[in-house]
């Protein structure tokens, strides 16, 4: 149990007291449910690799969405993990493609445009018939600089570049939210 216990909490997010209660979770369930959960857990790393196209985690390449004859590939949105696809996807709105840069320009950490996957986007996009990059990284310091270095590489090509709207989320309150978010939710305002 100690064993289990450690090597969970090197788990992001968890800590002494869930890695405790996940082990005693496993305990008390049948062998065959912690068979299926070390098996799948060497199957992730074991089976997934990156998409050579849009650098997104799959089992197979192309991944799924690379290869949807359903999605348009005159729009690409550009996110910073894999994480952020999925959270995209879930919206179930966008019906165009991805490209994952695994990260953000983070100069004082030493990750400068060659450490992501910069130069194969540019190289994407000279290959395709892209209309529109939809720039989608986070609202922070580094995802904005990123956000500002691609678009300043890709306006010479002739392509729309958009960037995510950022404000209130649905549910907030005005009075709760940081100057930032409330200037962001001014600036991206729409026609109703």
């Amino acid at each position: 149990m100690t064993r289990l216990i450690e090597q969970l909490t090197k788990l992001p997010g968890i800590g002494e007291k869930t890695a405790a209660r996940l082990a005693f979770h496993v305990l008390r369930a049948d062998r065959q449910y912690a068979q299926a959960l070390a098996d799948a857990l060497v199957a992730v790393k074991d089976e997934t690799r990156l998409c050579s196209l849009c650098f997104a985690l799959t089992e197979s390449d192309p991944c799924p969405i690379c290869t949807d004859p359903q999605r348009s590939a005159e729009t690409i949105c550009v996110v910073e993990e894999p994480a952020d696809l999925l959270a995209v996807e879930r919206a179930d709105g966008f019906r165009g493609r991805y490209h994952v840069l695994h990260g953000t320009l983070a100069p004082l950490e030493g990750i400068g445009p060659d450490e992501l996957k910069i130069q194969p986007l540019l190289a994407r996009l000279g290959g395709q018939e892209v209309r529109e990059v939809i720039l989608a990284t986070n609202p922070t310091a580094e995802g904005e600089a990123t956000a500002l270095y691609l678009a300043k590489l890709l306006k010479p090509l002739g392509i729309r570049v958009t960037r995510i709207a950022h404000g209130i989320p649905v549910g907030g309150d005005l009075e709760y939210a940081d100057v930032m978010t409330v200037g962001r939710a001014l600036e991206g305002r729409r026609e109703m």
